[in-house]
């Protein structure tokens, strides 16, 4: 097995754990609350991401501070996403909670891989054509999905919407930051903030919720939410992140992406099979044009990037001749 493949295999596992984690969501959301599911699944995220920030030291992914004015730029990045983070996750998880589809909330939510090249262009960065032919794809897609009969957008739809876009400044903003400081320690940090911002409405709004009472962490005395939690917060948060880390680094950005876009799939392969979701044919549809829009983004990053490579290499040669 090649390099490019191995870690190819790594963001494809990073898509199917994310993927599966909508079925993870919908069940806990369902048991115990959206702000206690992301306040414990975001903690447990940050702790197990201390053992793992470890490991990457040994092997030498870690960039630990070398000063106090460094940790400080470390958490000052950290909060800010962490912030973005608590709006993004919960508003999707309000979506998911209240919307009763893991499948459509996975394909709505992988619209922030459209919206992360459209906001790169408020900060100069260049868009293509294929951008806007996938953006008008998504946008019928999403139609086709969420809009059925005379009632318009249903509003965890709109919700999901704004999660998406939430997602796509979140992955910005990480594509900005992550140059000056460590990832992992920068995701940990968001973690740990979006647990402390997120337990703040779940203690006002869901105590009712807590089995006897006692607390949010009496929610695992269900055995359906607490499978969901560790779910999300071991192996969403805690592995797909690492994978994610370790597999980016060694695969070009555009085919990175591309892995991870299946996320959508499984989302839908997952609310199939655990949760017996069934789609009408108009909105296996509007998932079609919601996957196709996905890849032609990502196909023309991808060639665009080559003409790139190619113009880089022409004018070296030049350079070279002159």
């Amino acid at each position: 097995m090649s390099k490019t493949m191995k870690y190819s295999l790594m963001l494809l596992i990073t898509s199917a754990i994310w993927g599966f984690a909508f079925v993870a969501q919908s069940e806990g959301g369902d048991a115990v609350g959206p702000f206690t599911f992301n306040s414990i699944r975001n903690f447990i995220g940050a702790g197990i991401l201390v053992p793992v920030i470890a490991f990457l030291d040994k092997l030498g992914y870690g960039i630990k501070p070398a000063d106090k004015a460094e940790r400080k730029k470390l958490w000052k990045y950290g909060s800010l996403i962490g912030i973005v983070l608590f709006l993004a996750t919960n508003l999707q998880q309000l979506g998911i909670t209240y919307g009763r589809s893991a499948g459509k909330a996975g394909f709505i939510t992988a619209c922030y891989l459209i919206m992360v090249p459209i906001i790169g262009l408020f900060l100069g960065k260049k868009c293509g054509i294929h951008i806007w032919v996938a953006v008008v794809a998504a946008m019928a897609g999403v139609y086709m999905l969420s809009v059925t009969g005379r009632d318009g957008l249903a509003w965890t739809d709109l919700l999901l919407l704004l999660s998406a876009f939430a997602f796509a400044v979140q992955i910005t903003l990480i594509d900005i930051f992550v140059a000056d400081v460590d990832g992992v320690r920068m995701a940990a940090i968001q973690f740990l903030v979006c647990g402390i911002l997120s337990a703040i409405p779940m203690f006002i709004l869901e105590s009712s919720k807590w089995a006897g009472g006692k607390g949010p962490f009496t929610a695992f005395a269900s055995s359906e939410a607490w499978i969901s939690i560790l779910y999300a917060g071991l192996l969403s948060c805690g592995v797909a992140y690492t994978l994610q880390i370790v597999g980016q680094k060694n695969v070009p950005p555009t085919l990175a992406s591309l892995m991870m876009s299946f996320e959508s799939v499984f989302c839908v392969i997952g609310g199939w099979l655990l949760l017996g979701e069934r789609m009408t044919f108009r909105q296996f549809y509007g998932c079609g044009l919601v996957f196709i829009a996905i890849l032609l983004a990502q196909f023309g990053e991808l060639l665009s990037a080559g003409k790139e490579k190619e113009k880089d290499k022409k004018e070296e040669g030049y350079e070279t001749d002159q």
